[in-house]
């Protein structure tokens, strides 16, 4: 191989790109204004905000329990009665249970054995509504993101959506989910072109009011000089990026630069990611965690105006060990269920998305956000996975067959559950969807009826050529 196709080959130009903290804001592969693709509709919900459970949610533990059912089935827990008649959620969701009534409970999601049962496969199909092609069975957890993908939810409403003045469309915190070992797909724009990936956020566990977006501090002060400098280092890379330029037909990049550079150094920009301008009352109600910071985060980036924003449950692999928790604080509860659920994540959780539902409502904005819960996967409702000790180490395996997902405002109507699964919560029996369904569920919300795009040849194509919205829900 001649040495510059070497280089080439050497630079991951989708990492080169964040690193440098510009291809969120550039001209990269389709233009929506220059396709027409742009689509209002009639929807009501101006932002969508995803909370995504990370590791796949008992949906059997929290959702969906069956009181009835085998004690092997059932599992520790008990059903509490809700703000909403008909709507039962888990014990251990007590602040939760008195904002159901904005709840519409989906009860009967399932991947209808177009799954792998693993988490790429997972994520693909929760996040872009189309089923996992067969290289995620050939390589699970090692199937890296492609080019060819299609496209992340967020990055469609993005790419339909009329561009907000002055921040990113679409804005995921407070981590790159997987990164950098097993970075899932489905959470990137794909084909669509970089101009639609998400711009990340980052927060640490133990600074989880500080938020970071490539290398450059968002709380505080951040000086002309400092970007300038950065500017300087980014002109010594020009070798590199000429390379990027020739293998990924990047032809805008100074473009990218430029706007980059301006979105850094505004002072609207700089307003709507300073967190410390909240009520410290406030802040103690959503819980100081970085995923309760991550969704008071995303409630100001709803009243800036971000069509979508995207939160990524956060483990804290620390508190989880103390616990003796076996799924690192995240949702992948393979081992110790039921003590995982109780003391790490359902208290975390109870608190932090009830608060986001109370504050919107309280600031009138839930009617125009829709907010989504969602998780790559059910647990297998019989207890006892193989691989963490059988029925004794009292763990959920993976389970795709079923799973729940929640909306709230946007035009949902709340109180309310939608399909049922059987005696066990293994199958879905009545209403069933899948994730097309759900991401077409979104794209209505949104009023983006036209899913129409082009390819870089100008060829037409659909972004979703499956499901249909469940209009039941509105």
């Amino acid at each position: 191989m001649p040495a510059e196709n070497h280089q080439l080959h050497s630079i991951n130009r989708r990492n080169f790109l964040s690193a440098t903290g510009a291809a969120a804001f550039g001209s990269v592969g389709l233009s929506a204004s220059t396709f027409g693709a742009n689509s209002t509709g009639n929807g009501k919900a101006k932002s969508t905000i995803l909370f995504f459970l990370s590791g796949g949610a008992s949906h059997i533990d929290m959702w969906d329990m069956k009181p009835n059912a085998p004690k092997e089935y059932r599992g520790e827990f008990s059903a509490i009665e809700t703000s909403a008649p008909g709507v039962r959620l888990c014990e251990h969701l007590p602040l939760l249970a008195k904002q159901a009534h904005h709840l519409a409970v989906i009860n009967s999601l399932g991947h209808y054995r177009r799954g792998t049962g693993d988490h790429h496969a997972g994520y693909y199909y929760n996040l872009t509504g189309h089923a996992p092609d067969p290289s995620f069975r050939q390589l699970l957890n090692n199937r890296k993101p492609r080019e060819t993908d299609w496209p992340f939810i967020g990055s469609v409403v993005a790419y339909k959506r009329k561009p907000h003045a002055y921040l990113p469309s679409l804005i995921t915190l407070p981590s790159k989910p997987g990164a950098p070992l097993h970075t899932r797909p489905g959470q990137f724009s794909a084909k669509l072109g970089l101009e639609y990936d998400p711009v990340y956020l980052y927060a640490e566990n133990d600074k989880p009011q500080s938020f970071t977006v490539p290398s450059l501090k968002l709380i505080g002060d951040i000086t002309v000089d400092r970007i300038n400098q950065r500017r300087d280092l980014l002109a010594s890379l020009d070798q590199d990026q000429r390379l990027i330029d020739r293998a990924a037909g990047v032809g805008n990049y100074n473009l990218q630069q430029e706007k980059a550079f301006s979105l850094l150094c505004s002072p609207q920009t700089k307003a709507a990611f300073d967190i410390s301008k909240e009520p410290e009352a406030l802040k103690a109600r959503y819980g100081k965690t970085v995923n309760g910071m991550s969704l008071l985060m995303a409630r100001r980036l709803v009243e800036a105006g971000v069509p979508y924003i995207s939160v990524f449950w956060k483990g804290d692999p620390e508190k989880a060990k103390k616990k003796k928790c076996a799924s690192g604080g995240g949702w992948d509860t393979h081992g110790n269920n039921f003590q995982c659920l109780k003391e790490v994540l359902l208290p975390e959780f109870d608190q932090a998305f009830s608060a986001l539902l109370e504050d919107l409502s309280d600031k009138n904005l839930l009617s125009e956000t829709l907010v989504h819960i969602n998780s790559e996967m059910g647990r297998k409702p019989k207890v006892g996975d193989p691989r963490s000790g059988g029925a004794v180490g009292a763990g959920r395996d993976h389970w795709t067959h079923c799973q729940t997902v929640l909306f709230a405002g946007g035009g949902i109507q709340g109180g309310q559950t939608f399909g049922s699964t059987d005696k066990v919560a293994e199958y879905p029996a009545d209403q069933p969807v899948a994730p097309e369904d759900i991401a077409k569920t979104i794209y209505h919300a949104m009023g983006i009826d036209n899913l129409d795009a082009r390819d870089r040849d100008n060829r037409p194509f659909s972004l979703l050529d499956r499901g249909e919205p469940i209009t039941a829900l509105f």
